[in-house]
């Protein structure tokens, strides 16, 4: 499944459900309250197990394949895309995220990850988000950015761009940068969007993915917040 075919050649803003529960609400119904602020804005889940589980994920698509089978969803499992996969296959989310397809291996190890992977797409009809260069992720590939950038449009259906790490601007240059080198491939940006930034970010790009900006106090750990959500879809929509 290409990335046009999901977003229909709209420019998504992807917001995170990073699974996890506090003392005032169990996990799934947090889940279930942020992605109802979500679809009330027009804002796409990716669901993530960043503070919670892989089974907490599976919670909570098995809840929106039940609840919501026509949304548009997606899921990340850190640290495992095979069942992110078999996740997204078997509770129909259209997409998933893959922190990195490309730069993060040396290269005596790609044929084997680039072979899997491959089998995966094969087997399941999800579109692929894959990092290059991406937040936490080694460099090992010897290669040019550019050169990763090649690879990766041919490992994925979307590059996805962050700066440093979570919460921090994806500086422009690099954006600008991933843009030139993909060209009419799409290509997303992953991380450190902000009300201020949205604009002039999504004119560069193809779609974003934002987490903190979306919380209480623009923090990861926080749960999400209606007004930065409402706001920030606003200020896309002038």
């Amino acid at each position: 499944m290409k990335f046009n075919e999901v977003f229909k050649d709209t420019k998504p803003v992807i917001g995170m459900i990073h699974t996890g529960s506090n003392a005032e609400i169990s996990m799934l119904d947090l889940a279930k309250k942020e992605i109802g602020i979500y679809l009330k804005y027009g804002v796409v889940p990716l669901i993530e197990n960043y503070f919670g589980s892989d089974e907490d994920c599976a919670d909570v698509l098995r809840w929106m394949h039940e609840e919501h089978p026509d949304s548009i969803y997606g899921v990340n499992i850190l640290g495992d895309a095979q069942w992110a996969f078999e996740l997204a296959h078997k509770y129909g989310a259209k997409f998933i995220q893959i922190d990195s397809v490309c730069g993060h291996l040396k290269p005596e190890h790609e044929p084997s990850y680039v072979e899997k992977l491959n089998k995966f797409r094969a087997a399941y009809n999800v579109a692929v988000l894959g990092g290059v260069r991406f937040k936490y992720q080694p460099v090992q590939s010897g290669r040019t950015t550019a050169e990763d950038l090649l690879l990766g449009m041919e490992r994925c259906d979307a590059i996805v761009c962050t700066g440093t790490g979570t919460g921090i601007e994806t500086p422009m240059d690099k954006v600008e940068q991933f843009k030139t080198a993909v060209g009419d491939f799409p290509m997303i940006v992953g991380a450190g969007v902000t009300l201020e930034t949205a604009r002039t970010t999504m004119a560069k790009c193809d779609g974003m993915i934002v987490g903190s900006w979306f919380k209480h106090g623009h923090q990861a750990h926080n749960v999400v917040c209606e007004e930065n959500v409402r706001a920030f879809m606003a200020a896309l929509s002038e």
